[in-house]
């Protein structure tokens, strides 16, 4: 039973479907706080599109070795290559329906983002015989990161709530709700960058943890939280209520995990416990919102 259960969750984390409902979950934080309820064809866009988008991305950086990676998920993902494959080429393939179910504006948004996405891991640019990705360029790995979360998981439900008629919601709220959004899972990416520190270098990517240092880079990210917890304060003037009792509960345990997280903590601590405050997140919000009913 235990390894049944070992392998279930080994499947869960490493074919990406944990992150996919990371997205969705983040997706509905959105619709909670503007007072809407879900568009579920964003939903399932977010879903489908970050389970396809990550494959896509793991795929293209296959090690020449993949079963002597030192990294679990690694291993796992090529030794179930073909089921791999098959995820990603029909989550890419579902985003074609749902594409056209969504509105003008969010459409325009999503090419923009897919852009970003793909062009990610490919080698696009070119140094003498060196070729390298927009990952690669100084600062914009965790950047790039930051921004297609922020625009997919805020902008895209609010684009699409406010076509159906289903909130009405301020630039200025819309502004808020993107930049504490952004802080958020920009302090979320660092830990991953830390992480991976000496992968990095050898790959020549030069990240916050590369160009800072470690203790820099997790003293940024404590600094990144305390802007998002004063930026809840701010949104829409709410104050002290149950929202932002939840979300700075979730703030401050992400702040915690991420203090406690160094480079040679396994890779469920990173996959399961730091990604999975993006669904606690939701769950606290509903939790909390019915207790202070």
């Amino acid at each position: 039973m235990k390894q049944i259960l070992r392998s279930a969750f080994d499947f869960l984390l490493f074919s990406n479907v944990f992150m996919a409902l990371c997205a969705v979950a983040q997706a509905l934080v959105t619709f909670h706080l503007i007072d809407a309820q879900p568009v579920y064809t964003v939903t399932g866009l977010l879903f489908t599109s970050t389970l396809g988008i990550y494959n896509f991305s793991i795929l293209l950086s296959k090690p020449k070795q993949p079963q002597k990676s030192p990294y679990r998920r690694v291993r796992w993902f090529f030794a179930h290559y073909r089921l791999m494959v098959t995820f990603t080429i029909v989550s890419l393939l579902s985003l074609i329906p749902l594409f056209f179910l969504l509105s003008m504006q969010s459409r325009i948004l999503l090419v923009f983002l897919s852009i970003l996405s793909f062009c990610y891991s490919l080698p696009l640019f070119s140094v003498g015989e060196h070729k390298f990705g927009l990952r690669n360029i100084t600062g914009l790995k965790p950047f790039l990161i930051t921004t297609v979360w922020t625009l997919s998981c805020v902008l895209l439900p609010i684009l699409e709530a406010q076509d159906q008629h289903l909130a009405d919601i301020s630039m200025r709220d819309i502004t808020i709700l993107i930049a504490k959004r952004f802080l958020l899972i920009g302090a979320l990416t660092v830990p991953f960058d830390i992480r991976d520190l000496f992968q990095d270098k050898q790959y020549g990517l030069k990240t916050i943890a590369v160009s800072w240092g470690e203790k820099n880079a997790y003293l940024f990210c404590q600094v990144l939280l305390a802007g998002y917890v004063a930026l809840l304060f701010l949104f829409r003037n709410n104050g002290f209520n149950a929202d932002f009792f939840a979300l700075t509960l979730t703030a401050v345990l992400m702040g915690w995990l991420i203090f406690r997280s160094k480079w040679e903590k396994n890779e469920y601590y990173y996959f399961f416990y730091l990604d999975g405050v993006l669904v606690l997140q939701y769950v606290c919000l509903v939790v909390v919102g019915y207790l202070f009913r």
